[in-house]
């Protein structure tokens, strides 16, 4: 019985410590089946949605507009594990459905997250490369 609650432990800590980062690697594992090379093209191909589409939504003029941009980020998001940047689209989308003014900060707090997420991908990919 030890062993099984000391592997379980261990199998905890070792998803809790892959989810510190901005992207949930057992989420990505998951969602690639295990394949480290459609792992590193997924992350490349969001990072460059993700940083289009937050283009996009600061360009926006409309609710429409905004509302559409979000929902995409907040879906690419929730595709890879991308826990934070899906947290704070989806509020500021649920904001606007519900018919409330566009919050700036929740715009600089996703900006924050596209940033800090597109520098670890960054990362990710150099040292693959190395």
């Amino acid at each position: 019985m030890v062993r099984s609650t000391a592997a379980e432990q261990n199998r905890e800590q070792a998803e809790k410590s892959s989810r510190r980062g901005p992207i949930d690697l057992v989420h990505l594992a998951n969602q690639t089946m295990g394949d480290r090379g459609l792992e590193l093209e997924v992350l490349r191909m969001f990072d460059a949605t993700v940083r289009s589409y937050f283009a996009r939504l600061e360009e926006s003029t409309t609710v429409e507009e905004l509302t559409r941009h979000l929902h995409t980020i907040k879906g690419a998001a929730a595709g890879i594990g991308a826990v934070a940047i899906r947290d704070l689209a989806a509020a500021a989308e649920r904001d606007l459905r519900e018919g409330q003014a566009v919050n700036p900060e929740r715009i600089d707090d996703i900006e924050m997250a596209v940033v800090e997420c597109s520098a670890w991908i960054e990362g990710v990919l150099a040292r693959e490369e190395a």
